[in-house]
């Protein structure tokens, strides 16, 4: 094959112009570099041709060859001094994958090979072998989906209502998605599975991480898999393996499909990335694509440059104080939501990018970056506001445009129904949008992404069933995942077929959905929590790419859950038609009209206002009154919005209680919206209404939601 032409140094990756495709791979101190590209031989092994790139800009190395279009299969090799004690780790034996490749094909397999040291002792020895036959190969692909007709849905944060999901574990097991789409993108499009997310009501799904991710060698030696997928090693490649059409390509365009699909049903995609570590691991890791790059340009180094800072837990942090690793970032965001038509991303140990030097900087280049760049800045920005490094924990510290997973809410929320009877001031700052960590650097009550279960940790079911975590299927002698789990197992661990225990976890299921979807914020489900999905206590399963994490779609055919579903759908339709619960603006505690209430009043069970000793003492029963005459937000020409108000009574206790509601000026009378007591229908109609200064009896346990009836009140 003749030599690549010059090329252009600019787009880095493989782009493809209908004649050819130019090559650009940044590589800073590489002496040399090598395209390779791979083609099927006779006996269906790959063949390699190795074409040295020649013009080099600005250590952007490029060459551009005519005839090679989609479909074609490629690496680099990168040469350069092997002195691993200052860092340098360049080794030409090892293949390596485009950082910027659109999509990537093949699997890894774990050989010794695919280490660029020799394996067994000091890490110092360059490892000669030939990894290509081990190793993924990155693919040329042509960018031609037609998005002329998408319609993003642009759902306001405050109307928000996000659906956490796995694309293989939701779809792998539904009955309605062929089989051969199952556990793919497609799958994901496919009106059953669009059709069930549109019934619930839920307006977001937040994707488990998509992008290209490999396995850690110690769960490859175990003969089992990263699920989850947090070990990426392509930023700008859909993950091959969730493909039915194939890793030549047809992954990017299935994937763009799937969006459309979900764009058209009203439904916004929200992907969870993963840019603080990569999937090469420490020292003793793989060489798949950075580390035979440039090892010290794309990583934080430590010990003079052998080892890796670790703010991570995953054995790496990418260094994003350089400026091409935080142009990959940023170029890989942006492809994400102009090329592929994402609308939001979920920021996974998000203080490590956040990180200057040390420690986490509000005012780093990369939250300075992301807060002005026009694309990014528009987008649903989400992050996990911690790592595992000294000073990571930075829940309410990150800068307006940003919301953040609100763990405080998640552990207030369990605390409360298990029974540990949290402060009530606590309680009362996650029920009304945690104005304490979020209001006083500008944001809005929807920073707060409010959750009560997430991927990582006990189902909603297994948080009502077990007290201990049950990892033994693992493989790690159950001392991975937290101990801290902040359930209660109704007094029986595990499932049991006692029927009173079974009807006290249902009522508490429905206590935690009816709380978070009832609470001021963004809430989160996480899915199949609203059928009653389990994994058997297993609160760390992210090794489990089988029926423990695959959603078990039967369920919805099961009596005892059903009514779960219908619940949590109901909820979220009252949601979304009561601004009062969907609210853009934090709670002043004062009236906002002259003829108003309160916008938020606490209420003891004895029907008074709470006082300043009522705040410093513990309860179990708390109402919160939301007033719909008093919301502080106008409409779009300035007009006042007026909506129904509601009582929320929580009741923690395992014993009834009388609760007086609040008479006049408060209300004139009550309807019951919802009584979390009811085991088949919480929602029933309610024929009767009941007086103002009235006393009704709360089931041990229980939630209630009730709506206001003033006497007589006319908006001004």
């Amino acid at each position: 094959m003749d030599p690549p032409w010059p090329g252009r140094r600019l787009p880095l990756g493989a782009r493809h112009d209908g004649a050819g495709t130019n090559f650009a791979l940044w590589a800073g101190g590489a002496e040399a570099v090598d395209l390779c590209l791979f083609d099927e031989a006779a006996d269906g092994t790959l063949r390699e041709t190795r074409l040295p790139l020649t013009d080099q800009t600005f250590h952007v190395w490029h060459g551009y060859l005519p005839g090679i279009g989609p479909g074609q299969r490629y690496g680099f090799r990168v040469h350069g001094p092997w002195e691993p004690w200052r860092g340098a780790r360049w080794n030409p034996a090892k293949l390596l994958l485009d950082p910027y490749a659109r999509a990537i094909d093949g699997l890894f397999v774990l050989d010794d090979a695919v280490f660029g040291h020799v394996r067994g002792g000091a890490d110092d020895v360059l490892d000669s072998r030939d990894s290509a036959p081990f190793v993924p190969k990155s693919v040329v692909v042509h960018d031609d989906f037609d998005w002329s007709d998408d319609r993003r849905p642009k759902i306001p944060w405050a109307e928000t209502v996000i659906y956490e999901l796995h694309v293989k574990g939701f779809t792998a097991r539904h009955p309605g998605i062929p089989d051969e789409l199952r556990g793919t993108y497609a799958g994901l499009a496919h009106p059953a599975a669009i059709d069930h997310l549109v019934r619930l009501g839920v307006t977001a799904v937040e994707l488990l991480p998509v992008h290209h991710f490999v396995s850690e060698e110690h769960l490859l030696r175990a003969r089992g898999g990263n699920y989850w997928g947090y070990n990426s090693i392509g930023y700008f490649a859909p993950h091959a393996g969730y493909s039915s059409a194939g890793g030549r390509g047809g992954q990017v365009h299935e994937f763009r499909r799937m969006v459309h699909a979900l764009h058209e049903a009203g439904i916004e995609v929200i992907l969870d990335v993963v840019y603080n570590h990569t999937g090469e691991g420490g020292p003793g890791g793989p060489t798949l694509c950075f580390r035979g790059i440039d090892n010290a340009g794309y990583y934080r180094l430590r010990d003079g440059g052998r080892g890796y800072t670790d703010y991570t837990g995953c054995g790496n942090t990418l260094n994003v104080q350089q400026p091409h690793v935080l142009q990959l970032i940023t170029d890989s965001l942006r492809y994400w939501v102009t090329e592929m038509g994402v609308d939001g991303f979920r920021f996974d140990l998000a203080a490590a990018l956040a990180r200057s030097m040390h420690d986490v900087d509000k005012l780093s280049s990369f939250l300075t970056v992301i807060g002005q760049d026009p694309v990014l800045s528009r987008v649903k920005l989400i992050a996990e506001p911690w790592d595992v490094g000294e000073g990571g924990y930075q829940v309410g510290e990150f800068p307006p445009l940003w919301t953040e997973w609100n763990d405080k809410y998640r552990d207030t929320v369990r605390d409360f129904w298990r029974g540990a009877r949290p402060d009530v001031r606590d309680l009362a700052y996650r029920l009304s949008g945690s104005s304490d960590l979020y209001q006083d650097d500008g944001r809005h009550p929807y920073a707060s992404i409010n959750y009560v279960t997430a991927h990582d940790g006990f189902t909603l079911r297994d948080l009502v069933s077990y007290e201990r975590k049950h990892n033994e299927a693992n493989g790690e002698d159950n001392r991975d995942g937290t101990n801290d789990n902040r359930s209660w197992n109704c007094g029986y661990e595990g499932e049991t077929p006692d029927t009173a225990v079974n009807l006290l976890r249902r009522r508490q299921l429905r206590n935690m959905m009816t709380t978070l979807l009832l609470s001021t914020g963004v809430p989160m489900l996480v899915a199949g929590d609203e059928f009653g999905r389990t994994q058997r206590g297993n609160n760390n399963a992210y090794c489990q790419d089988n029926e423990l994490s695959w959603l078990d779609w039967s369920a919805l055919d099961d009596p005892q859950w059903r009514p779960l579903l219908d619940l949590t759908s109901r909820l979220i339709r009252l949601r979304r038609a009561h601004p009062v619960l969907c609210r853009r603006a934090f709670f002043s505690g004062r009236p906002s009209f002259p003829d108003g209430l309160r916008d938020l009043a606490w209420f003891t069970p004895t029907g008074r206002e709470m006082t300043e000793r009522d705040w410093f003492s513990p309860t179990a029963t708390l109402g919160m009154y939301l007033s719909g005459l008093d919301i502080r937000q106008r409409g779009p020409r300035g007009e006042r919005i007026v909506d129904d108000s509601f009582l929320v009574i929580l009741h923690a206790s395992s014993q009834p209680m009388r609760f007086m509601l609040p008479g006049e000026p408060w209300a004139h009378s009550y309807e019951i919206v919802l009584d979390t007591a009811l085991d088949t229908d919480p929602m029933a109609r309610f024929n009767e209404p009941v007086p103002g200064d009235t006393a009704i009896t709360l089931t041990g346990r229980s939630a209630m939601l009730l709506r206001v009836e003033h006497a007589v009140w006319a908006p001004t």
